[in-house]
């Protein structure tokens, strides 16, 4: 599974999602369970961990790329305190009205960690995500889909009709991990 890569969806995937809102602060930020428990393993199975994450938060004002950066870091720091591995964290500041080609669905994050680490095969990389536009980016780009299912608002009727993309679903990060042996 070393030449394989992760694209992991940050808000309701390793921390809990603000519904309506947007973790504009360190103090704001949770992990959900058992997320700081799998990421060692999932590092010491994937080549690649990436994190991809929609953040119009900025746009609108609410908080500024800087105040995104401080709350990564300290993410990042307490992954690697337990001993877990992101390799880098992409975001789009854009707003959704604007459809940027960063913002999934669109692609623009996967062909930029592509330019970043070259060794990235999508046909061996999956991408985790708890909204239809996670799994929609992860068809786009060729990769195996996991939806985890932790969003309450997720819209059925598009969901449904994407149903049979997705690979597999799991109710936590921390199930994925524990099943992926069975996926691979």
């Amino acid at each position: 599974m070393k030449e394989w890569t992760l694209f992991l969806d940050r808000d309701g995937v390793i921390n809990d999602r603000i519904i309506g809102g947007y973790v504009q602060k360190w103090s704001e930020f949770v992990f959900l369970d058992g997320v700081l428990e799998c990421l060692p393993i999932l590092a010491r199975k994937f080549n690649r961990i990436v994190i991809v994450t929609n953040q119009q938060g900025i746009a609108k004002g609410l908080m500024s790329v800087n105040d995104l950066n401080k709350v990564h870091a300290e993410m990042l720091d307490v992954i690697n305190q337990h001993g877990g591995r992101i390799d880098q964290v992409y975001f789009c500041a854009e707003h959704e009205r604007e459809n940027p080609p960063c913002r999934k669905p669109n692609t623009g994050m996967a062909i930029q960690a592509k330019l970043d680490f070259p060794d990235i095969d999508f046909d061996r990389a999956i991408m985790v995500g708890d909204s239809i536009t996670d799994i929609e980016f992860g068809i786009r780009m060729n990769m195996k889909t996991i939806l985890i299912e932790t969003k309450p608002d997720i819209d059925k009727v598009k969901l449904a009709a994407i149903q049979d993309k997705i690979d597999y679903s799991f109710p936590s990060l921390y199930l994925f991990a524990q099943h992926l042996n069975n996926i691979l």
